[in-house]
C-alpha cells in the first residue's frame, strides 16, 4: 500500500517544534502556508462557523484574497451553525458571498463526483472536540473518500483538540452507526489532521483508498495542552464547561436522564423527573428553536446534578472520561428497567452505540464498580495507543 501521507508526517515531526509557552497558532491563521498553493486553483472548503482566521470565516478572508472558492461543503448544523442537532440541512446559496452551499448532512454525506470535477483540491477546516460519537471526523472519512476518488487533494487546516486524551472502551464493529464508525475509543487523542493520517494509514476508506494530504500544522501545540475553543462548535456545545463534559455526559443519551437539551446549558447538568427527591438540583426542558425542538422531558421538572461548577482538570491530568455519574445515576433511579428502555421516548439514544459495546450497559446493570468497567476496556485500549503513536503530529 502506498503511504501518501509518511513523507509529510515525518516533515512535520522534524520542522514544527513546539513552543509551550507560545500562543497556539491554528492551521488557518497560518495563510503564507497554504495561500501560495491556493492561487491559481478552483477551490471547494468544507467548513462551519469554526473555519476562522482571526475573528472572521475563513472562507471571507480568503475570498477577499482572491481565492476562487467554487463550492462551500457544510457538515451537521450547516454551515453559518443555524440548524439544530440531526436535522437536514439543505443546499443553499450563501448571502453574504454568493457561493453555493452544498449540505453535507442530509440526503447525501459526501461530495458528488460532479461536485468534485467543479474544483482541483478541497479545504477542510473544522473544529472536531475529538470524541468518537462527535460526526465531523466521520464527514472528513467521507469527504477524503470523494478525494480519493476525484483524485483530487485534501488540505487540512489544524486545529487543537479540546479533549485531547485517550480513554473509553474501543468501538465494537458490530455495533458501527452514524455516531461510531471506527474501531476507536471514546476519546480518541488526536487532531483532525492526526486523524486523517490514522484513516490513511488504517485503510479506513472503502476499498482501503488512499487520499492525498497536505496539512497545515499547528504551531505551539503539544498533547494535552488546555486549549479554550473560540466558537462554539456546535448550537449544544454552547461553553468549554459544556464541550469538556461532553466525553462523559453524550452516554446519556442513550438513557432517560436529560443531558440538559431544551435549556441553555446544555451538558452541564444531568436529571430526570423520577430522580425527585434524590437531588436538590433541578431544571426544566423547553423548546428551543435551533438547540433542542423536542428535549426529553419537555416542560417536565426534572432533578440531578449541576456540573456547571465542576472543576474539569481532573479530565486532562487523569486522561479519563467519568463514569461515576452513570454508575451512581443508575443507582438512585427507582425504576431500574427504565433506565435504558428506548421505548419511553424518541429522543433516547442507543446506549450500544454510544459506548461502542454492549458490555456497558451490562456492567451498569449488574453494579459492576468503575475499575473493573474499566479493566474490561482492555487490551483493546492499550492496542489503540500503541498504534495511534504513528499518526501523532506533536509530542
Amino acid at each position: 500500500m502506498k503511504l501518501l501521507w509518511l513523507p509529510f508526517l515525518l516533515l512535520c515531526s522534524i520542522v514544527y517544534q513546539p513552543g509551550p509557552d507560545e500562543p497556539i497558532l491554528t492551521g488557518a491563521e497560518q495563510i503564507e502556508a497554504y495561500l501560495p498553493y491556493l492561487k491559481g486553483k478552483k477551490v471547494g472548503m468544507l467548513v462551519n462557523q469554526t473555519s476562522i482566521i482571526g475573528k472572521k470565516l475563513s472562507v471571507d478572508t480568503l475570498q477577499a484574497l482572491d481565492v476562487d472558492i467554487k463550492l462551500i461543503f457544510g457538515p451537521e448544523h450547516g454551515f453559518r451553525n443555524n440548524a439544530s442537532n440531526g436535522d437536514h440541512v439543505a443546499d443553499e446559496v450563501d448571502p453574504k458571498t454568493g457561493i453555493k452551499i452544498v449540505s453535507l448532512y442530509g440526503k447525501k454525506s459526501r461530495p458528488t463526483p460532479e461536485e468534485m470535477a467543479q474544483i482541483d483540491v478541497l479545504v477542510f477546516d473544522i473544529q472536531d472536540v475529538g470524541c468518537r460519537f462527535y460526526t465531523y471526523i466521520n464527514t472528513l472519512r467521507d469527504a477524503m473518500r470523494s478525494c480519493a476518488e476525484a483524485g483530487k487533494e485534501m488540505i487540512i487546516l489544524d486545529r487543537p483538540n479540546p479533549n485531547d486524551y485517550v480513554d473509553g472502551p474501543i468501538l465494537d464493529m458490530a455495533l458501527e452507526s452514524g455516531i461510531g464508525r471506527f474501531p476507536i475509543p471514546i476519546t480518541h487523542g488526536m487532531t483532525i489532521g492526526e486523524f486523517a493520517q490514522m484513516i490513511n494509514g488504517e485503510g479506513w476508506i472503502a476499498n482501503k483508498q488512499q487520499c492525498k494530504l497536505k496539512i497545515i500544522p499547528l504551531k505551539n501545540y503539544t498533547h494535552g495542552r488546555d486549549y479554550t475553543l473560540p466558537v462554539a462548535p456546535s448550537p449544544n456545545l454552547n461553553t468549554q464547561q459544556s464541550i469538556l463534559l461532553y466525553p462523559s455526559l453524550c452516554l446519556f443519551e442513550g438513557t432517560i436522564v436529560s443531558q440538559g437539551r431544551g435549556t441553555y446549558m446544555p451538558f452541564t447538568i444531568l436529571g430526570a423527573p423520577a430522580l425527585k427527591g434524590n437531588f436538590d438540583f433541578s431544571f426544566t426542558p423547553k423548546s428551543i428553536k435551533g438547540m433542542s425542538e423536542t428535549p426529553l422531558h419537555q416542560d417536565q421538572e426534572c432533578y440531578g446534578l449541576d456540573l456547571r461548577e465542576y472543576k474539569l482538570d481532573s479530565f486532562r491530568k487523569k486522561g479519563r472520561i467519568n463514569i461515576r455519574w452513570m454508575i451512581d445515576l443508575y443507582k438512585a433511579y427507582p425504576i431500574k428497567e427504565k433506565f435504558f428502555d428506548r421505548s419511553q421516548s424518541r429522543q433516547m439514544g442507543n446506549i450500544d452505540f454510544l459506548a461502542g459495546t454492549k458490555k456497558f450497559k451490562e456492567q451498569i446493570m449488574a453494579g459492576k464498580k468503575e475499575k473493573e468497567i474499566r479493566k474490561s476496556w482492555e487490551p483493546g485500549l492499550s492496542r489503540y495507543k500503541e498504534m495511534r503513536k504513528k499518526y501523532l503530529l506533536y509530542e
